[in-house]
């Protein structure tokens, strides 16, 4: 009795130990050992946790496999090591194309662009980007992700209207519930906009449970759209740790131009003549030669179109011309055509998406005519069974 008791206790646990049960418990217990901060021992449970999926050709663990690879990276991330990794995630990443396990790919993509980006590798992490294999999205959060991390890699780049598209549309795909992420959605969203010359609006800055987050970002505008390069360099030494745990110091450096930017062109307005020293006072430039500066910066600004204006080198004056009526120009004809041709373009599309049922095109025939139709029918044939009669 006692070796049969034995014998069925064994084939219970043989006949249970499956592989999705056995991944299934490496995340429990990596996620217990999260929560208690002991990372240490949750490196080693993600690690041994990895070796045996590596062993696994199975597609009913993909969904399984793809938590274990995110808690795999985080357990690194969190104790300094994500270098460490890298090349076991190329590795991962690899062997999941082979096997055709897009969600896995999807989430080794995200995590090998966090990696890179964690220690700003934007290059080496746009090369994997444009390298790896595309495919219709399997996770939206995954995809919110990828956007993001995108959004940033575009912004580096300097290429600010596909990171604006990037950053807004990775806030508006992530969750609700996902509050963190979407702050930081909008930081960057907010620093792509002031650098694009694009002033966001106030309810971005008022989104529920993000105000406090987003407080810097509120002054750091506030002084971009007046123009005042003192402000400017106040807010960004007053929330410089903020900035730096953000990783937006880079960006908020390049602020400095647009800031003395919006200053010269509100001068500009204001003033139709004044001269370069005043403009250096206005715009506080503590430069050793501030009017050489000034000088500089109106000739790139009328260069660029940032302003009307031209400058007397004689008197050392900037001399704004008079601003005309805007109706009196093409603007107002272009900015209507504009519209109206985006307004064609989308009716066009709704068009060609509508469908139809078959032969739908042809007139429906009414009670009238079905009536006329079956009376001559029914005269042709009793006329042919008459000439049928004449002929017997």
């Amino acid at each position: 009795m006692e070796v049969d008791t034995a014998i069925s206790g064994t084939q219970t646990l043989t006949k249970h130990s499956l592989p999705e049960l056995e991944i299934y418990c490496y995340l429990l217990v990596l996620l217990f050992l999260i929560d208690q901060k002991r990372y240490n021992e949750a490196k080693v449970c993600s690690t041994a946790g990895i070796a045996r999926l590596r062993n696994l050709n199975k597609r009913t663990v993909d969904v399984l496999a793809s938590r274990l690879y995110f808690y795999y990276s985080l357990s690194y991330e969190l104790t300094g090591d994500l270098a460490e990794i890298r090349g076991n995630l190329l590795a991962l990443h690899r062997t999941t194309t082979l096997r055709h396990d897009e969600l896995g790919q999807e989430t080794l993509l995200n995590l090998l662009l966090r990696n890179y980006l964690h220690y700003n590798l934007y290059d080496q992490a746009e090369k994997l980007r444009s390298k790896a294999p595309r495919f219709e999205a399997h996770s939206n959060q995954q995809f919110s992700r990828y956007l993001f991390y995108l959004g940033k890699i575009r912004t580096i780049q300097l290429e600010y209207t596909d990171a604006k598209e990037s950053l807004l549309q990775a806030a508006r795909k992530a969750p609700v519930s996902a509050l963190g992420f979407r702050v930081q959605c909008n930081k960057w969203a907010i620093i792509v906009r002031l650098l694009l010359g694009e002033i966001p609006e106030r309810t971005v800055f008022m989104q529920k449970g993000m105000e406090k987050a987003l407080r810097p970002y509120f002054e750091l505008t506030n002084a971009v759209r007046i123009g005042d390069l003192e402000l400017f360099k106040s807010v960004a030494e007053k929330f410089n740790s903020t900035f730096s745990s953000d990783r937006t110091n880079n960006l908020i450096v390049r602020l400095r131009h647009n800031v003395i930017r919006t200053g010269l062109r509100n001068i500009s307005i204001s003033y139709s003549r004044i001269s370069l020293v005043d403009v250096a006072k206005k715009l506080r430039l503590d430069s050793p030669n501030p009017v050489a500066d000034a000088e500089s910066i109106v000739s790139k600004a009328i260069r660029d179109g940032a302003i009307d204006a031209t400058i007397d080198h004689t008197n050392g004056w900037m001399v704004s011309k008079e601003t005309g009526d805007i109706y009196s120009t093409n603007e107002p004809q272009i900015a209507f055509n504009s519209r109206i041709a985006f307004c064609l373009n989308m009716h066009n599309e709704a068009v060609r998406a509508l469908r139809f049922p078959p032969n739908s095109h042809k007139e429906k025939e009414s009670a009238e005519k079905r009536r006329e139709r079956q009376q001559q029918e029914q005269e042709l044939a009793k006329h042919i069974a008459e000439e049928d009669d004449d002929e017997f």
